[in-house]
């Protein structure tokens, strides 16, 4: 007779060896990208994340915290993609169902939609690279097909023979998809890491969630109580070895003070611009 409770214990180690085949390649691409998506973001300040007082657990901690926030809005997305995918196989009457499982038991057809799955998600890397810049999505579609015809399709139509060869194409899909997604999140952290530098804007919502600290102080000398750079408000980028690291916006320059001879005041975490703002714009209007 069969054990109901082995059977329930050996259905719930199959799930977590499924979802952890999945899981764990995409977290841990997403999480080796947004590392060095960090580096790039204080790259543009002319500092490295260690120089700024950052180390390696405080990165790792916020890059985890990030991770979670990254799950909890993909959950919520493939709950309404499963909830629409059920729609429609029962206004369908089971025909799109019967078609999805036709596509995985055809070894072609299973490696094309991995191929083309794979392929696009080089469009991340391509955008990075600053080569998606005005194209057209038909273009994206082109070279996502050519991607994933030369280079996937064959080597996935292999791997279909054998269960540990669909379970290795598994995981290669789902690295994938954390890599393409990754680079996208990496080239757009770059852009809002330039509009702080470049205009002072406010930091956007994906910078706050990799943990970057858009807080802005006036800083004064302690000795003379004379404010620093004009009075100017800075970007305190943070602090290391008993020294700040700050960032003047309106001269474009990154400098280390003592903390012993400077006073910060006037500290605005997340300060709320006015639309159109410009830390250059400030200073013009000053001389």
């Amino acid at each position: 007779m069969n054990n109901p409770e082995l059977e329930e214990k050996a259905g719930v180690v199959d799930l977590l060896e499924r979802s952890g085949s999945v899981i764990l390649p995409v977290g841990i691409s997403l999480y080796a990208l947004l590392y060095l998506g960090i580096q790039q973001v204080y790259g543009i300040f002319n500092v490295s994340p260690e120089q700024a007082g950052i180390d390696q657990a405080t990165m790792f901690g916020r890059l985890v915290g990030t991770l979670i926030l990254l799950v909890i809005g993909g959950t919520l997305l493939i709950g309404v993609a499963v909830a629409g995918f059920w729609l429609l196989d029962k206004a369908t009457f089971g025909r799109l169902a019967r078609f999805a499982q036709a596509v995985r038991q055809r070894p072609w057809a299973a490696a094309a939609v991995g191929a083309l799955w794979c392929g696009a998600s080089y469009w991340g890397f391509l955008g990075y690279l600053g080569l998606g810049d005005g194209t057209t999505l038909t273009a994206i579609v082109i070279t996502a097909v050519s991607i994933g015809v030369l280079s996937f399709l064959v080597p996935f139509r292999l791997l279909r023979s054998r269960p540990v060869g669909r379970a290795g194409m598994k995981i290669v899909v789902a690295a994938f998809t954390g890599i393409g997604l990754g680079f996208a999140l990496m080239g757009q952290m770059e852009s809002d890491a330039l509009a702080v530098a470049e205009k002072g804007e406010p930091a956007s919502l994906l910078l706050s969630m990799v943990g970057f600290q858009d807080q802005w102080v006036v800083a004064t000398d302690r000795e003379s109580g004379e404010p620093l750079r004009d009075g100017e408000e800075l970007l305190l980028l943070g602090e290391r070895e008993g020294a700040y690291a700050l960032y003047d916006c309106a001269n474009q320059e990154t400098f280390r003070r003592s903390i012993d001879a400077t006073v910060l005041q006037q500290i605005v975490l997340e300060p709320d611009r006015p639309e159109g703002y410009s830390c250059h714009a400030k200073q013009k209007r000053k001389s």
